[in-house]
């Protein structure tokens, strides 16, 4: 199919039922041409800058785009099943010119091709000089989601004002443009309606990465992403205090043994450095009773669960069984009692399951409805989570105070999707809780 600007299709007339495709960029020119996809919101501003995905930035935050180049050939690998349509119905390819002496009039032709899995030509557009006067930059196609169905349009539409007019059309902002954008990272931040270039946010942000980088470089990629979901959840500028509560039942031995646990506080770490200005979290583990561990930071937070007293195989919480109500109160007791403040707290709470004591459960959390408490419960590798599961259902409570959902393992989901159900309802709580004067 030979596609002409402004030709529209669905994309399952030549794919069928397949949800992996690619759309390759053949350039012939003799000077460098950039290419480079912007994954759009429901707004057709860039969802975040997480979400342009070109030389220096390969692969979007879920895999749902991937980029890769040989010579002159460009090719952005889609999966639809990877894309939520909610979040990003829509994204455009792109190509843009450095060269301050050079325009896309200069191109000998540019080439769009859509392959199917087994990089078979579909459809095709063609673009030569004739297309452009002075643009530097042109938006080649766009792959969007309208009527329950993804579509492509050919679209050839240029900009004088090169990757800076293509980005800010977009509700980017570039920080940095270089003559090459092969010498130097090309920096771009999002920016939401009426913000100044260099917002508090980014500042917030870069706080945040900065200080991962300098103390724990491995949690880098993790923070991204917690910084991704915090944004989107408008979290980023709040204070609070975060806490960690692990199960430390028997069952839960395996968990500990393989690391699954560890990795549990790795992925707490990133959220406790951007609430709190300390980057610290409270921690406790519980059996029989509740045991007060040392607050983790990043100085000690390395191999944590096999050092701190001892290591975990150590831990006196007494007999190995569930006892959910004694480590409530004792998180209760501490941010209400022993250390209290003016900042919400927001408590993860790690169950494998085997909950029993569901109206001690029940009656604790519509007590401690009023405070300043959230509590997300996370079921991990377990079962018969119990009231856990249907704490959305709970009356009583003065507001909702609590959540809950559960995998197979931490490794199991994505850490985007974590970070996604991780703060889905602490807005909610957040909100509630000003309305009610419950935290100021």
């Amino acid at each position: 199919m030979q596609l002409v600007s402004g030709q529209k299709f669905a994309l399952m007339q030549v794919l069928h039922a397949a949800q992996q495709f690619s759309v390759r960029v053949q350039i012939q020119a003799a000077f460098d041409i950039d290419i480079a996809s912007f994954g759009l919101g429901q707004n057709d501003q860039l969802y975040h800058d997480d979400y342009m995905t070109f030389f220096n930035q390969p692969k979007s935050p879920e895999n749902e785009v991937q980029y890769s180049q040989h010579g002159q050939q460009h090719i952005f690998q889609f999966d639809l099943s990877e894309i939520d349509a909610q979040k990003t119905p829509r994204f455009v390819i792109c190509a843009t010119v450095d060269d301050a002496q050079l325009s896309l009039k200069n191109i000998e032709q540019i080439q769009v091709e859509l392959l199917n899995p087994q990089s078979q030509v579909l459809a095709s557009y063609l673009l030569t000089a004739t297309h452009f006067q002075q643009e530097k930059a042109s938006m080649l196609c766009e792959i969007y989601f309208k009527n329950d169905a993804w579509r492509m349009t050919a679209v050839g539409q240029g900009f004088n004002g090169g990757l800076k007019a293509l980005v800010e059309h977009f509700g980017g902002e570039v920080a940095e443009e270089t003559t090459s954008a092969h010498q130097e990272t090309v920096n771009v931040s999002h920016q939401s309606n009426n913000t100044q270039p260099t917002s508090t946010l980014d500042l917030k942000k870069k706080l945040v990465l900065d200080k991962i980088e300098k103390s724990a470089p491995q949690l880098l990629d993790l923070t991204k992403k917690s910084l991704l979901s915090l944004e989107k959840n408008n979290l980023l500028g709040v204070k609070a205090r975060v806490a960690l509560v692990l199960d430390y039942s028997g069952s839960m031995n395996q968990q500990y043994k393989k690391g699954d646990v560890q990795k549990v506080l790795d992925r707490i770490m990133p959220l406790a450095v951007n609430f709190d200005d300390d980057g610290s979290f409270e921690c406790w583990a519980f059996a029989q009773n509740a045991l007060r561990l040392s607050d983790v930071h990043l100085g000690n937070l390395k191999n944590y669960i096999n050092k701190e007293q001892g290591g975990h195989k150590k831990w006196d919480a007494g007999a190995r069984f569930n006892n959910e109500p004694v480590a409530l109160n004792a998180v209760i007791d501490y941010f209400t009692q022993q250390s209290p403040s003016d900042l919400p707290v927001y408590v993860v709470f790690i169950s494998d399951g085997g909950v029993s004591e569901t109206k001690k459960i029940k009656q604790i959390l519509k007590d401690a409805s009023n405070q300043a408490i959230f509590w997300q419960f996370v079921g991990i590798g377990g079962r018969n989570y119990g009231v856990l599961e249907q704490l959305d259902e709970m009356s009583g409570r003065v507001i909702d105070n609590c959540n809950f959902f559960e995998m197979d393992n931490i490794d199991s989901m994505p850490e985007s999707q974590l970070y996604d159900l991780l703060l889905n309802e602490f807005p909610m709580w957040l909100k509630a809780a000003q309305q009610k004067n419950i935290i100021k």
